[in-house]
């Protein structure tokens, strides 16, 4: 997963505290990782890893040593079975750092369960944050990061997928997905049929890898484009919120209305939210309308 072998990074024995411990793991660079997250792999008493092959070299490459330490793989397919073990571990009072096969552990990742059921037992649970492709994506994509939601995979079937996005279709947030490459252009056809064919978006393609990409545009015209030319590698699909009517007879029309109880900032911020625009133009436009100059 990692781009190239990197230089070993430092990095210390520290005393940390009993309990589980969710390492954020690079998504692609392996620089990305945080000292600190370098310090809990190297202290810790167990390590468990969705991918126990890609914490290793994860680790080689930073020369932090397993040494004789357990690792244990903890993924969907196990975790009924492998959580019990761990939690006998943390009972004991020993450490457990936890490793997501890329990013934030608990972002589309299998470690929920186990985390609440460490809460339950009473048992503290710590965060070493770090890399997190919904962040990153959201970063290149271009689109406002004031309010987002992440909505992960899609549903796999075609009847529980239509009914999911038209529940998103007027979520007043930015959307972000992960997808399959594989099944990115039935996707993409689909969200520019339910969410609106004219709506911005953007597929990040290999965030922080050797070939990452960003393409932007509506949904449509990405929609066809990927039709006629697959990508592959992992994605992050990036959508804008929904653009109410803002058309000029619409905006004036709010904003007369909003002008005769409100001051021509509170007017412009407040009709700006409502048709999700951009608060300086909808301020410029008042002032218009107000037959005022912008001093500002």
């Amino acid at each position: 997963m990692f781009t190239k072998r990197e230089q070993f990074m430092t990095h210390q024995s520290v005393s940390l505290s009993p309990g589980l411990y969710f390492v954020a793991t690079p998504i692609g660079a392996a620089r990305d990782i945080t000292l600190r997250a370098l310090d809990i792999l190297a202290s810790a008493d167990v390590l468990a890893a969705e991918d126990t092959r890609t914490l290793k070299r994860l680790m080689q490459i930073h020369g932090v040593p397993v040494g004789a330490r357990q690792i244990i793989a903890y993924h969907d397919h196990n975790g009924a079975r492998v959580r019990p073990k761990l939690l006998a571990v943390l009972a004991g009072g020993k450490t457990v750092a936890y490793a997501s096969e890329a990013g934030s552990p608990l972002i589309a990742d299998p470690g929920f369960v186990l985390a609440k059921e460490v809460r339950a037992a009473g048992i503290d649970v710590f965060a070493a944050p770090g890399p997190s492709a919904v962040i990153a994506g959201l970063t290149v994509s271009g689109l406002p990061t004031d309010r987002f939601m992440f909505a992960g995979f899609p549903p796999t079937g075609k009847s529980a997928r239509t009914k999911w996005l038209r529940e998103l279709r007027e979520v007043n947030a930015t959307l972000v997905f992960y997808e399959s490459p594989k099944r990115l252009s039935r996707t993409l056809a689909e969200m520019a049929d339910i969410l609106g064919a004219e709506r911005e978006a953007a597929i990040c393609r290999e965030l922080t890898k050797k070939f990452e990409e960003v393409r932007r545009g509506p949904l449509n015209e990405l929609a066809a484009a990927v039709s006629d030319a697959p990508v592959k590698g992992e994605v992050v699909l990036v959508i804008d919120r929904l653009r109410k009517s803002g058309d000029s007879g619409s905006l004036d029309d709010r904003l007369a209305a909003a002008l005769t109880e409100m001051s021509v900032k509170d007017a412009a911020a407040f009709v700006a939210e409502e048709l999700s625009l951009k608060r300086r133009l909808v301020y410029q436009r008042a002032l218009e309308l107000r037959g005022e100059e912008d001093r500002d």
